[in-house]
């Protein structure tokens, strides 16, 4: 693990050097792809910390959208706005975020899950663009830490159980009591919180409509995957327990889903529709991962992989309209198409992956979080029809809404993409998309 690490602990040290930064971290996604070739159950294994199939995925996810995200801000080194410490910033949130993933302790998993809050709140406050981005980081702060107390509680309480806090070494949970079963609800809370859940998903869209393109693509990218991956390393401890639970979850995911759905057909915000559709996208992994079959996990796993690359590309183009015409409202950024032309495919192929249209990710990955559903109840068949007709509806009315019309200007202008923006997208585009040639590597069938 060592040999991700110290590169990412380098490269701080030139944080002045733009270009060197972006090669180093291009390197580096280039150095964590080559081992996708080990198929151990865990490999990597000293420090405390390690690797198996899940926590690969999402480091390689990690390294990649940290890349992405450094290409795509040269706004901030082109205007200079602090770009150094811009730079410091992300790379100890990529440092905080592989210690996270690769963490084999549950309490080292715990500070460094915490860590990431400190950067993500810096980049909000820091590099945002409107004056609510203070209120936005203090709701991001406050939602994230309230329900983390309840989770190191229970870290404390399994280490005076066990006198471990090893992972995958800790017995299971089996009996039913009130003592066990607050033990549960405080484990899981805090991931259901980052993921989030619905009635727990208040503080992403302020985050993502406050936060610079940095700090969008990252939170959409990986920081919501942290839930996700937390649920996956803390559940099989509550197995029995989470069982009886499951209808609780379930029905809250489906039922806020499409309730968000509704919310999406009504927004004018560009960044806050995207954001709030990462909220539908989340609710069905939260589903997948709470029933906690194969399907299920493994659904779930691959949908977290393809909603990462799709929706941090979109948030790439809402913020290069941004940068254009300095509104983020579609009433005011309609006829997209007649101003950036060639950007019209680019917004077609991120829209039809935010459907999970074949052939992304996120297609193999709803098939078999659906799978999963059904195989549980019958009765989610409802839930899933709704909101897999809204996510269509609202990407469409996103799609043209933005692109049609008539695009208001004083001068008649085109403003085509620079080849570094068109580099971003493909970049986002490609493994999205052709990952599914090979599905043993995402779902570890």
């Amino acid at each position: 693990m060592l040999k991700f690490l110290l590169p990412v602990i380098l490269l701080m040290k030139f944080k002045e050097d733009w270009k060197l930064v972006q090669m180093g971290l291009g390197l580096l996604s280039f150095v964590v792809g080559l081992n996708c070739f080990h198929n151990m159950y865990m490999y990597m294994i000293g420090f405390n910390l390690g690797m198996d199939y899940i926590s690969y995925i999402m480091i390689y996810l990690s390294v990649w959208i940290m890349f992405l995200i450094i290409i795509s801000s040269e706004k901030i080194k082109a205007i200079n706005n602090f770009s150094s410490m811009f730079i410091l910033v992300n790379l100890i949130l990529l440092f905080s975020l592989l210690v996270t993933f690769s963490s084999l302790n549950y309490l080292l998993f715990y500070i460094m899950f915490e860590m990431s809050l400190i950067p993500t709140l810096i980049l909000i406050l820091g590099w945002g663009y409107q004056p609510e981005r203070i209120q936005a980081g203090v709701y991001m702060l406050f939602y994230t830490l309230s329900l983390s107390l309840p989770l190191l509680g229970s870290l404390l309480y399994i280490y005076m159980k066990e006198h471990s806090l090893v992972m995958m070494l800790s017995t299971c949970v089996l009996n039913m009591s009130w003592v066990n079963n607050i033990w549960y609800f405080s484990s899981v809370m805090a991931f259901l919180v980052k993921l989030p859940m619905y009635m727990f998903h208040l503080w992403l869209p302020k985050a993502h409509v406050e936060a610079p393109v940095a700090g969008s693509m990252i939170l959409a990218g990986v920081l919501l995957k942290l839930g996700g991956y937390g649920l996956i390393r803390v559940l099989f401890m509550f197995q029995k327990i989470s069982l009886s639970f499951t209808w609780l979850w379930v029905s809250v995911s489906l039922v806020g889903g499409v309730m968000i759905s509704f919310l999406c057909l009504r927004q004018v915000d560009m960044k806050s529709l995207i954001a709030y559709s990462s909220v539908v996208h989340m609710s069905m992994v939260l589903c997948g991962l709470m029933i906690f079959s194969w399907w299920g996990i493994m659904g779930a796993v691959v949908v977290m992989v393809g909603h990462g690359l799709c929706s941090s590309g979109l948030f790439c183009l809402a913020n290069m309209v941004y940068e254009r015409i300095g509104s983020r409202s579609l009433m005011i950024s309609k006829g997209l198409l007649n101003f950036m032309p060639s950007m019209g495919l680019w917004w077609f192929l991120f829209s039809v992956g935010n459907m999970a249209a074949p052939p992304t990710l996120n297609l193999f990955g709803e098939i078999s979080l659906i799978v999963s559903l059904m195989s549980w109840s019958f009765l989610t068949m409802l839930g899933i029809m709704f909101m897999s007709f809204f996510s269509a509806a609202y990407t469409l009315y996103m799609y043209s809404l933005s692109q049609h019309g008539l695009f208001f200007s004083s001068l008649y202008s085109c403003s085509s993409g620079k080849v570094r923006e068109y580099l971003v997208l493909f970049l986002h585009w490609l493994p999205l998309n052709v990952l599914i040639l090979n599905l043993n590597l995402v779902s570890g069938i």
